[in-house]
């Protein structure tokens, strides 16, 4: 028994979980493990995967520490549980067990770090409440118990916690810092490997969240990396696929993307994460043009409890659906709460007001994403801000106001190296060219859009480039402006003046606009004379 025990608790340093869970299990059947050895069966059986075994193994370290009358150990295991369980989504449970250790803590833990442990839970719920003065509270408290009783996975729970209070009330910067602080024990491997897979994920998702794509990056490689170290490990593997398919998606391997985040639905079949990974499939699909998928995808991401939106709005907006689009795009200004998480809904909201013919209300969006830019100072929050303005300034006319600022977000979006946003906005940016005369400008923006579309697999975004394109030049002799020309071109080609609003970043009013100038200078009586004009003259 000894050499079994023995070979457990090696396994366990070696981060073999398999081989640490199977010898744990072979001494228990021999003569029961206790204390200790149980806690180390507890988290390796949690890291491979068999959470009824972890479940099973706090409870007897629990019991076991009851039956020695030795309280705050027991106190520690129930939180361990209950850590596991709030992990799977069982509330319940959970909430029953933190109860326990609140009991015996309360009777026995004065100036103990168990005092610590049972604040984290009650500083999360304030976090996802926005009451961040509570949180702060806690979480500041949480620390200094971790510091006095030098215990690093404490110490790392409070500041993950401490650095999401700092977000909810603007201040980005301590925030990052206490995630960067938090992280010090994990990467010194230091922290239980529990609480690094849980910092992994929580960083990962407050960068994404906070349009920090630097540290984005930063810390999925090294998740990547940490999860590689252990191939038995299987908690944390299924959310490392899905951050790594979102930053091979900003980086523009969509392919490889979709690769990951298949394999993270896998992976999570029966968690419910598994519905960021069927969101992170359905926005793929939305931006290859493959509708239906995305469709499906969306769905079953809100089955799994994941909203499905700003994609779906998106999704509406591409199968024009406009009312569908438009109606969840209100919903969604009215009722998603101010924050970092905010900025995509108002993004998603400039593209689809635009579209409706709401020019004021895709302003008071561009707006409200301004400010939050300007307050945050994140580049990918800069970009989205000036690509916003600038769409607005080019459907109200002002070309030179909307390549000032479009300029300004392509900049950001290519030193980012994030390819697709870096193409749309070089489609604005050609059109703007192509209004202030400069033509030739205008085709090299388009051309070089398509490119990267083509590359990357973006269907509906390669035609628009196209379309774009074709309509570049002005014949020789010809009366009417490059706008114009491309308008009669959209025309003969059986455009509705919403749809090419919509090629052309304008408004229908200015659509309609054009089209009357064309008629006025072509002495041309309807829409039918405009596209016989078209073919006879060699512009289809």
């Amino acid at each position: 028994m000894a050499a079994t025990l023995e070979r457990g608790r090696e396994g366990f340093r070696r981060h073999e979980w398999a081989e640490s869970c199977t010898a744990f299990l072979e001494a228990d059947g021999e003569t029961g493990l206790e204390g200790t050895d149980l806690e180390l069966l507890a988290v390796s059986a949690f890291l491979c995967g068999h959470d009824s075994v972890s479940d099973h193994a706090w409870k007897r370290a629990h019991r076991f520490y009851l039956d020695h009358d030795m309280p705050l150990p027991a106190a520690r295991a129930a939180f361990w549980l209950a850590f596991g369980l709030i992990n799977r989504g069982e509330t319940a449970q959970a909430s029953g067990w933190l109860g326990r250790a609140g009991e015996l803590v309360g009777e026995h833990g004065h100036d103990s770090v168990e005092q610590g442990y049972l604040i984290i839970p009650r500083s999360l719920m304030d976090v996802r409440a926005g009451r961040a003065d509570s949180a702060t509270k806690g979480a500041e408290e949480a620390i200094r118990i971790a510091n006095r009783h030098r215990d690093p996975d404490l110490g790392t729970l409070a500041r993950l916690v401490a650095g999401h209070a700092r977000f909810l009330v603007g201040e980005a910067e301590r925030g990052f810092t206490l995630l960067d602080e938090a992280m010090l024990a994990v990467t010194s491997g230091e922290a239980n490997p529990c609480v690094t897979g849980l910092a992994y994920c929580t960083v990962i998702s407050a960068c994404q969240e906070m349009f920090d794509l630097s540290r984005a990056r930063e810390w999925t490689a090294a998740l990547t990396d940490w999860c590689a170290a252990q191939p038995d490990l299987v908690p944390y593997r299924g959310l490392c696929l899905v951050h790594r398919s979102q930053i091979m998606q900003l980086d523009g391997a969509w392919p490889e993307a979709l690769d990951e985040a298949r394999k993270a639905c896998e992976r999570l079949a029966d968690e419910p994460a598994a519905g960021s990974a069927y969101y992170q499939i359905g926005e793929l699909h939305r931006l290859r043009g493959e509708l239906t998928e995305a469709e499906n995808a969306y769905r079953k991401a809100n089955q799994w409890g994941h909203e499905p939106e700003p994609g779906l709005v998106l999704l509406r907006l591409a199968q024009g659906r406009l009312a569908a689009a438009e109606a969840g795009t209100r919903r969604l200004l009215a009722e998603w709460p101010p924050g970092p998480g905010r900025a995509e809904v108002l993004a998603a909201a400039v593209d689809v007001l635009l579209e409706t013919e709401d020019l004021p209300g895709a302003r008071a969006a561009a707006d409200e994403l301004a400010a939050m830019a300007a307050e945050a100072d994140m580049p990918m929050l800069s970009a989205l801000a000036a690509q916003a303005a600038g769409a607005i300034c080019l459907a109200e006319g002002d070309a030179a106001a909307a390549l000032r600022l479009l300029r300004r977000g392509w900049r950001i979006w290519r030193d980012l190296e994030t390819p697709y946003h870096a193409a749309r906005v070089r489609l604005m940016i050609g059109s703007a060219c192509r209004v202030l005369g400069d033509d030739e400008a205008a085709r090299m923006e388009f051309d070089s859009a398509r490119w990267v579309f083509e590359r990357l697999g973006a269907a509906p975004d390669v035609a628009r480039a196209e379309t774009l394109a074709s309509g570049s030049r002005v014949p020789e002799g010809m009366l009417l402006t490059a706008r114009e020309v491309e308008v009669l071109r959209l025309v003969a080609a059986g455009k509705t003046n919403r749809e090419m609003a919509r090629d052309l970043f304008l408004s229908e009013k200015t659509i309609a606009r054009h089209l009357s100038n064309i008629y006025a200078k072509l002495d041309l009586p309807s829409r039918a004379a405009a596209t016989a004009y078209a073919y006879d003259h060699g512009l289809v």
